[in-house]
């Protein structure tokens, strides 16, 4: 992909995840979990496993959106509703970005468009877990509106180093996204 091309984000698209962005998803959450900075993964699933994942969030009706440039995926936003009934008014966010198209609003464009989709779906309360020293992420996730409310002492160990993360999450009665 050319990354002249990605750098203008005016020509990505955020559309809903569908079966034929599987295989291009599944190459960007690998890029972005080897990272190993932003997600918990180190590395993508197995295909199959991520193609299970995407089609359950489908066929559940998670929202989960993608920024897709020349047909690639470069970027997705996804929540997944809790299971337990008592707590199906809750979702977690999980998002990424390949690292060409960062710091050029894409995320804030994506999570948008997946907070107001959840807001639709009726979900009251949208929670996540960010890196403390993840701080682009976490100065975008107090733009949207989400609150901090813990520090999660040694969340993660990457490369024998502990991170602390900072649980936040985002009450729709307190903000609007529709």
């Amino acid at each position: 992909m050319d990354a002249a091309a990605l750098s203008d984000t005016s020509g990505i698209r955020i559309e809903p995840i569908a079966a034929v962005h599987i295989d291009s998803f599944h190459r960007t959450l690998d890029v972005v979990a080897r990272e190993k900075k932003y997600l918990s993964m180190l590395e993508a699933s197995p295909l199959p496993q991520t193609r299970e994942f995407v089609m359950g969030m489908i066929a559940k009706g998670n929202p989960q959106f993608v920024a897709v440039a020349q047909n690639q995926v470069v970027g997705w936003c996804d929540i997944s509703r809790h299971f337990f009934p008592s707590h199906a008014h809750r979702g977690n966010l999980g998002m990424g970005i390949l690292p060409a198209c960062r710091g050029r609003g894409l995320g804030r464009r994506l999570i948008q468009t997946t907070l107001r989709a959840a807001q639709k779906g009726g979900f009251a309360r949208v929670e996540l877990d960010v890196y403390e020293d993840n701080a682009r992420a976490i100065a975008l996730y107090e733009k949207m509106g989400f609150a901090r409310e813990g520090i999660v002492r040694r969340a993660a160990r990457i490369d024998g180093r502990f991170i602390d993360a900072i649980s936040m999450a985002l009450l729709f009665d307190e903000r609007d996204f529709s």
